[in-house]
């Protein structure tokens, strides 16, 4: 049935955790950019505690730039913290961007992104390979030697890329040649994740597909 396959509308985490997650995402950022600490947290909720790989992404309203974006693609910390470690990295620890202010966060959208474990693709066949890759549901990581690169389920459908073109660019991510997931000695592996993201700074939160699309959600 193909990486992380599971039932369309299969979800592990409920809306109120989804939703809790995001908030507690924009109460890490804001914590850290008022008083330079982080938050103590008690999370609500069982599965919380769990360890899970997850990635916050920060972008700009209403233009949709993006302005931060790190996470974990391991389940190294329980959900929770790595929610909002991922939340102040993305903030002030993107080396892409300029360390966030506090007057900024008032237009910011939040979206976290909870990853399935990785899966390795093991085609016959390097040239199957984009086969494998189902656009609006998979994310890609991949790893070579010391290089390694991510893109999440949401970022091919907005660009508009076909699995091969997914590919080059996740190598490219990762430092990598474009076309360098046709040789054996890069490992690809591929991972689903549910998304949970405010429909304006600190708005409604909805579910939504990687297409973009909100599924259904709450504040």
């Amino acid at each position: 049935m193909g990486v992380n396959a599971k039932e369309e509308g299969a979800y592990y985490f409920g809306d109120e955790e989804g939703v809790y997650l995001v908030k507690l995402a924009r109460r890490a950022i804001e914590s850290y950019l008022l008083e330079g600490k982080d938050l103590d947290v008690d999370p609500p909720y069982e599965k919380l505690g769990e360890k899970f790989g997850a990635f916050v992404t920060l972008t700009v309203y209403p233009t949709d730039q993006l302005r931060g974006c790190i996470g974990y693609s391991e389940p190294i910390f329980p959900l929770y913290l790595a929610i909002a470690n991922a939340a102040i990295a993305a903030a002030v620890q993107d080396p892409r961007f300029f360390p966030m202010r506090l007057s900024e966060l008032g237009n910011i959208v939040i979206e976290v992104s909870l990853l399935t474990p990785l899966e390795r693709f093991e085609p016959s066949s390097r040239e199957d390979l984009p086969r494998m890759i189902e656009i609006g549901r998979h994310g890609l990581l991949v790893r070579r030697g010391h290089r390694s690169g991510l893109l999440l389920p949401q970022v091919a459908p907005r660009f508009g890329w076909k699995p091969s073109e997914f590919l080059d660019q996740t190598c490219i991510k990762a430092g990598l040649d474009r076309g360098c997931w046709k040789e054996a000695e890069t490992e690809v592996y591929g991972f689903t994740a549910e998304l949970f993201k405010e429909d304006s700074p600190n708005g409604e939160v909805h579910r939504e597909s990687p297409s973009g699309q909100a599924r259904r959600g709450q504040s």
